[in-house]
């Protein structure tokens, strides 16, 4: 649909009241009080705390309140009232936990003391810090370095995420998975060889100089609500803003500004989108190819007119290459294929690639509905595709713009947090620290599973995050996971993945970012990457939820200097009391990024990374910004076309919710109460089935594997949303997501066009 589609079933702007409503909510549901809730005045502030949610940029100039819902309500489930405490293992049993809602888990409260499994009693038991580290760094020392994964969730600050990466690689492996492996790895790996850097180029600088912004598969209102800021200061004067996304979806419709009195008090409220196409899912890259392919044939008639030439034939020549490959190919495609597949007219795709024909400096966002596709790295060189196409990169207001998740995913990886040994600086870390690193790739998320599924991986260290609930294929890995000889999870709340337990299992209480971190040496500040590539102070504010809680750096050291004994000569104890220290290493380490790091990194704004794409230096294999010629438009290889009943499933987040945290059962934005157990979908595809509106269906896998993968009681629910594509949420519908189906050069699983079909009880396909 284009830009004259109908109004979006929730009928309000993202923001206002309801925003309001909801912040309320969540402050009075965690027992938050009012003089606590101040603490929201000094978030994202330079001498407060960076959000422990989005990972958006931080403004030089923040407003007063510079937060937005999502982050107002994971601050407020960090700084709850409630406690875990001992006690509460008393009386309740981890089998009878497991049968506890995921939200019911977490919604008990902060985790109080160090706990170990008691299998004696199906308890999880008190200990000390000095029993904890003593008996994990017995069980690792006791195991090969290459059976155990080491995981980080991605709300590690950049000292906390550089003393775990080596800490691993001093016991000896590259086992260092992170949450990038299952969003935006394939951003990392396409962005890479494309502009030789594995991070988008834009800053908060460029929004004021854009003159077109394109998103593609991107919900704003939900994932990174404070950019909504800047997309309204770039209508406001006049910048189109088009929309790529199969579901209809308000925070990129419209916005009412909650710290704007005319648009909280009058129905006033800012149009967001100007153009909104709901391509396919899966249909990305036909669209994006439609995108050039008018563009190249625009350029070729003005040409033979002798008129200005529509590309910028000066960037072509100069900076890229592969060029005519790829004109060849996007004059090559018929239009009816593009149309087919990417489910969008030929009219609205020339109407969108005419706005970009008129632009001179162009921005492309873009999220998870890139990236989580069998295809997911052709999709992000694509998109680079676009912007080469008029010398989009390296000038003010135009470049690539992937927006992370966590809030600092992006700065984990920055500092050392990888699998794969070439992107890290071994020869320098060997020279800083007198030792020799491993060498040999190490597991991402999906390797790690499928290690661990096969038996050959006996132990996981989590640093943050529910690992078994957010990876696929919930019926395989779950069982898998609880043979595991150890797990280790540092966390603040109760998860399932403590839950489904190893053998030997320790939960390890860490402090959140938003409290105070005291060290004999005084009160310790952090830093995290924004996802613009900006690094930014953050010091804590509130007083710790236990005397027996620990920060991740302290705890990150008791079990390196347990583990690693005369082999380490790292001063853990000193790097866990005095947190400029570990900075200091960081900048010896990578000078380029973080010289002066102890003095730059409360810079109003942050500090920027150098980045050669801006300069228009290109780091790739050829010396030079690289087209790509896609090698198949079907988003997914997989997806069954002779299946006539067959869906695609894509995996969708709601406005309560913070990947697998869930704050409550609902999503205002959709129209959901209560449950989480829902399919949208588009209402022929109702008719076709004869559905009705919540009636209860079955979802099954279209797979060859011989695994029957199944989700049952999941209620219809008619949305704007493409035929043949149906949306629902994540994690409940991992289970129907196979561990192979993954994009295949970066593993990031395909959950954005999961191939299934709708079953009676009986089994039979419902048509």
């Amino acid at each position: 649909m284009s830009k004259d589609s109908k109004a979006p079933s929730y009928p309000f702007a993202s923001g206002g009241w309801g925003s309001l409503k909801s912040v309320a909510g969540i402050l009075t549901q965690e027992k938050v009080p009012l003089k606590d809730s101040t603490i929201l005045l000094k978030q994202n502030k330079p001498d407060g705390f960076m959000c422990v949610s989005c990972s958006w940029a931080k403004p030089a100039d923040p407003h007063m309140f510079e937060f937005c819902e999502s982050g107002a309500k994971a601050t407020a489930w960090d700084t709850t009232a409630r406690r875990m405490t001992p006690d509460f293992f008393d009386v309740h049993r981890v089998s009878s936990l497991l049968s506890w809602p995921d939200h019911d888990l977490e919604e008990a409260g902060r985790i109080t003391a160090p706990m170990r499994y008691d299998a004696a009693t199906d308890k999880y038991v008190e200990v000390t810090w000095e029993q904890a580290f003593a008996e994990i760094s017995q069980e690792l020392n006791a195991l090969d370095p290459e059976t155990v994964v080491f995981y980080t969730s991605g709300r590690a600050s950049l000292e906390t995420a550089y003393m775990y990466q080596l800490f691993v690689r001093m016991y000896g492996c590259n086992n260092l998975p992170d949450s990038s492996n299952m969003c935006h790895e394939s951003s990392s790996v396409g962005l890479k060889e494309a502009i030789g850097v594995g991070v988008g180029t834009i800053t908060l600088e460029d929004f004021g100089k854009t003159d077109l912004m394109f998103f593609f598969g991107q919900n704003t209102g939900t994932n990174s609500p404070r950019m909504l800021h800047q997309l309204q200061h770039a209508r406001e004067r006049g910048v189109p803003i088009i929309t790529f996304n199969p579901l209809r979806e308000p925070g990129l419709v419209s916005f009412a500004n909650p710290q704007s009195p005319v648009q909280m008090l009058t129905p006033a409220q800012t149009r967001i989108s100007t153009q909104y196409h709901q391509v396919k899912a899966g249909g990305d890259t036909a669209a994006m190819l439609g995108l050039c392919k008018a563009v190249i044939e625009a350029d070729d008639q003005a040409r033979a007119q002798g008129l200005p030439r529509v590309l910028d034939v000066e960037f072509i020549d100069t900076h890229t290459t592969g060029f005519e490959e790829f004109a060849a190919c996007a004059r090559a495609t018929e239009w009816s294929e593009i149309e087919k597949i990417s489910g969008l007219g030929r009219a609205a795709l020339l109407e969108a690639a005419d706005e970009y024909m008129k632009a001179n400096a162009v921005m492309a966002h873009y999220g998870m509905g890139l990236t989580q596709h069998r295809l997911g790295v052709q999709n992000v060189r694509m998109l680079c595709n676009i912007l080469f196409l008029r010398g989009n990169i390296g000038k003010p207001g135009a470049g690539p713009s992937p927006i992370r998740g966590h809030s600092n995913v992006q700065g984990q990886r920055t500092v050392g947090v990888t699998e794969k040994p070439e992107l890290a600086p071994l020869d320098q870390l060997a020279k800083q620290f007198s030792f020799e690193p491993p060498r040999k790739k190490g597991m991402n998320t999906i390797e790690a599973f499928e290690a661990i599924v096969k038996g050959e991986a006996r132990a996981v260290v989590n640093l943050g995050g529910n690992l078994v609930r957010s990876v696929p294929d919930r019926l395989q890995t779950e069982p898998a996971w609880a043979r595991l000889r150890l797990t280790v999870s540092v966390a603040t709340k109760l998860n399932r993945s403590h839950l489904v337990h190893g053998e030997v299992s320790y939960v390890l209480p860490c402090l959140s970012r938003i409290e105070t971190h005291r060290t004999p040496k005084g009160d310790q500040a952090v830093s995290m990457e924004d996802s613009t590539g900006c690094m930014h102070g953050s010091r804590g504010v509130t007083e710790p939820a236990s005397d027996k809680a620990r920060a991740e750096p302290f705890i990150v050291a008791g079990i390196a200097k347990a583990t690693l004994g005369q082999r380490s000569t790292i001063d853990w104890d000193a790097w866990r009391d005095d947190y400029a220290l570990v900075r200091d290493e960081i900048a010896k380490t990578y000078p380029e990024i973080f010289h002066d790091f102890n003095a730059r990194m409360w810079e109003p704004g942050g500090f920027h990374r150098p980045l050669p794409a801006c300069q228009r230096q290109w780091k790739t294999q050829s010396g030079k910004a690289e087209f790509i010629v896609p090698h198949s438009l079907g988003e997914d290889p997989d997806m069954p076309e002779k299946v006539p009943d067959a869906l695609r499933l894509m995996t969708l987040r709601s406005d309560s919710q913070f990947n697998t945290t869930i704050y409550n059962l609902g999503d205002r934005f959709r129209g959901v109460k209560g449950t989480r157990m829902v399919i949208f979908m588009n209402k022929a595809d109702m008719e076709k089935r004869q559905l009705r509106e919540g009636q209860q269906i079955t979802l099954q896998t279209i797979a060859d594997d011989g695994i029957d993968r199944r989700l049952a009681g999941l209620e219809v629910k008619a949305y704007e949303i493409p035929e043949g594509c149906i949306g629902g949420y994540y994690p409940e519908c991992n289970v129907l997501l196979p561990l192979w189906h993954y994009a295949k050069e970066s593993k990031v699983p395909g959950a954005k066009s999961i191939p299934v079909r709708v079953v009676a009880p009986s089994g039979s396909a419902l048509r």
